[in-house]
């Protein structure tokens, strides 16, 4: 996600570190790359020019030259200019009571996906306890009709359709009458959509929004589809009064200038982002952790709380237990590993932890987090009960040499294997107990070794120098590379 502007950004605010002092010159020669990696993601250019506008003025000024941290501030001051550039945002739905009928009339042009989105949004809502009816309003694609009952099937969600009546104000006032005598507090009108913008749509549109008067209007987007999602936007604004806006497909190679200029230009905040094609890809939208993902911080928030809603907790407990008594086996690691996976690709969860997705992006284009993980299964799943709970000392050379072939590894891999989890667990151990500000500086502590810090940077050989980090970089690729050789017999 924003791949390109992450780039654009990080390059720019890494050409201020890299000044020995930051005078007015080339703080604005910084700040122009900037402004380029904002245009080159399809920024609107009123967007870039308000938000260069305000960044220049806090950022040149004398308090930020004269500082101990000049390029640190900067770095905080567009931080925060993002912020307030894709916020603030109110998530809540303004649900009414239980005893009472919430209307959501879901908008937006055909492609976005509108009607997956009904969907996910009536996931959402069922699983916070309401009780949701998805309403098939879409009368233009008989498809949408059909894909909205599987949906509803696959969800246990009740769908309100009728196919005789080509008048959607109709259906939509009749599902309201269904939605009473079926006990359902939350109506979601799937609403028809055009290939683009057009009096017919809109007329419509404006018909469903008097007649049946909605309490939230919101707009679906394609995030892929840049100034145009935000033209669209406007559009529908103008004739809807918009109360929030749903950005789509930003799983995908979106640049990042609509999520980033359709506040500005409308006033309409983004309230839910769609982060997959699973019906359980539906986020709120937080400005915050967007712009931390954005200047490459990660967003450590987010894979929390999914982790809270993936992990086994009962299983996570049993395994806190156990750590506490000094107790942790290989097994014990391949099941915190299994739920690892369950937070989606390896690639997007390192990502997503402060530090780790500039880690994984110097190691280069032949590190496959998702490869290394299955082989890292196979190895431990080829190993005995026995090997498995002390494997330091009882994995010897012949049994190094059972578990490489019944994996299909080679035994230094298994020795690799059996180094790297003796360190984990005496971590792991160390952790138990411990409450979340300790565990973050332990593992803080572990990355920064991991990345050759500290006392453990290797040294060039026969020179005595530390290695840089561009050196460190292409060293850690290039052992990637040979053991991959090595892997493939090559």
């Amino acid at each position: 996600m924003f791949e390109g502007l992450q780039d654009g950004l990080g390059s720019a605010l890494k050409t201020l570190r890299g000044k020995g002092k930051l005078s007015e010159s080339n703080m604005r020669d910084g700040l122009k790359l900037v402004e380029k990696s904002l245009l080159e993601a399809d920024v609107s250019f009123e967007v870039v020019r308000t938000f260069m506008s305000r960044v220049t003025e806090q950022a040149v000024g004398e308090k930020v030259l004269k500082s101990l941290n000049p390029d640190e501030q900067v770095v905080g001051i567009v931080h925060q200019a993002l912020i307030d550039l894709m916020g603030p945002v109110d998530h809540s739905l303004h649900l009414k009571g239980k005893d009472e009928v919430t209307v959501l009339m879901m908008c937006g042009l055909q492609g976005s996906g509108k009607t997956t989105t009904c969907g996910k949004l009536g996931r959402m809502l069922k699983e916070s306890g309401r009780k949701p009816l998805l309403v098939a309003a879409d009368l233009q694609r008989p498809a949408a009709i059909d894909q909205l009952h599987v949906l509803g099937e696959q969800l246990g969600i009740d769908v309100y359709s009728d196919r005789t009546n080509k008048d959607p104000v109709k259906v939509c006032n009749a599902a309201l009458k269904e939605a009473k005598k079926l006990g359902v507090d939350v109506v979601i009108l799937d609403t028809a959509g055009r290939l683009h913008v057009d009096d017919e749509l809109m007329g419509q549109l404006t018909n469903i929004d008097r007649q049946c008067g909605p309490d939230q209007a919101l707009l679906v987007v394609d995030g892929m589809t840049g100034q145009d999602a935000v033209n669209s936007a406007k559009a529908f604004n103008q004739a809807l009064e918009l109360d929030g806006v749903v950005m789509t497909k930003l799983d995908g190679d979106a640049r990042g200038g609509a999520a980033l200029s359709v506040k500005q230009v409308t006033g309409v905040p983004i309230k839910f982002i769609g982060t997959g094609e699973h019906l359980d890809a539906l986020e709120e939208f937080h400005p915050d952790r967007m712009a931390g993902r954005i200047l490459g911080q990660g967003d450590i928030l987010s894979l929390v709380e999914k982790a809270q809603r993936e992990f086994d907790q009962d299983e996570m407990l049993a395994q806190e237990e156990k750590m506490r008594k000094g107790e942790f086996t290989l097994d014990d690691f391949r099941k915190q590993l299994g739920q690892i996976t369950k937070l989606g690709p390896m690639q997007k969860v390192m990502g997503m932890i402060p530090g780790m997705g500039g880690m994984m992006d110097s190691l280069g284009d032949d590190v496959d987090p998702e490869a290394d993980m299955k082989r890292l299964f196979g190895i431990i799943d080829a190993m005995t009960a026995e090997e498995k709970r002390n494997p330091t000392k009882v994995i010897d050379q012949s049994r190094r040499r059972r578990i490489a072939a019944g994996s299909g590894v080679q035994p230094n891999e298994v020795n690799d294997l059996v180094k790297q989890f003796d360190a984990m667990a005496q971590m792991m151990t160390a952790m138990a107990g411990k409450g979340i500000k300790e565990r973050m500086k332990m593992a803080r502590e572990m990355q920064a070794s991991a990345m050759g810090g500290g006392a453990l940077t290797k040294k060039k050989q026969g020179t005595g120098k530390r290695l840089t980090p561009k050196e460190k970089a292409a060293a850690r690729k290039a052992r990637m590379k040979e053991a991959r050789r090595r892997k493939r017999g090559g």
